[in-house]
């Protein structure tokens, strides 16, 4: 081989397989490195490496290391989720009202008229206004728990006020409607 007629970017040829040769050695040392290693590394994973890591945050100033937030992304947004269902009304509530309706419908049979808007009726009402309430529940007990851990993202947090806001508007109609404060059942004349 001619040095001078297998120059690339001035390396001859045989200067690159000098530098490959150089590069597979330190590769080579660098895995008998790992291994060597290996066992220390994973005596640290086991000792609490995530220790050391949330110990680099709060020296560098940050406070405790900040949690990929992925688990109170999600719990924020079920709070909103249940918080809208409490507003509009579920599938679940609307069979429960169904079978409510059914029930009084057997039970209202010879019954006086206000007896059978009670129990047609009325029943039927209150088991909707129920099970929103249970939604509403749910939707605000999720968003305080988000909203209760410390250093979340702020689009967690924002998430998490709107299902508590939600959950707490659907928990005051349900509540309204259970006990008919805002529209009272119509009466028999």
């Amino acid at each position: 081989m001619n040095p001078k007629t297998d120059e690339i970017d001035g390396t001859t040829a045989g200067e690159a397989v000098g530098l490959l040769d150089d590069e597979l050695a330190d590769g080579a040392a660098v895995a008998d490195g790992d291994e060597a290693d290996g066992d220390e590394a994973d005596e640290a994973d086991e000792t609490g490496e995530a220790d050391d890591e949330q110990d680099a945050a709060e020296v560098a100033g940050a406070g405790p290391a900040v949690a990929s937030g992925v688990a109170a992304g999600a719990a924020a947004v079920v709070s909103a989720g249940l918080g809208l269902a409490a507003l509009t009304g579920t599938w679940t509530g609307k069979v429960a009202s169904e079978r409510e309706t059914l029930i009084g419908q057997i039970e209202a049979q010879g019954g006086t008229a206000a007896q059978q808007i009670s129990e047609i009726y009325g029943d039927a009402w209150h088991t909707t206004a129920l099970v929103n309430g249970v939604f509403a529940l749910l939707a605000l007990i999720t968003a305080v728990v988000v909203l209760t851990r410390p250093q979340r993202p702020a689009w967690v947090r924002a998430v998490a006020v709107a299902g508590a806001v939600l959950g707490g508007i659907g928990l005051f109609l349900s509540v309204g409607m259970y006990f008919d404060l805002f529209l009272s059942l119509p009466t028999a004349s």
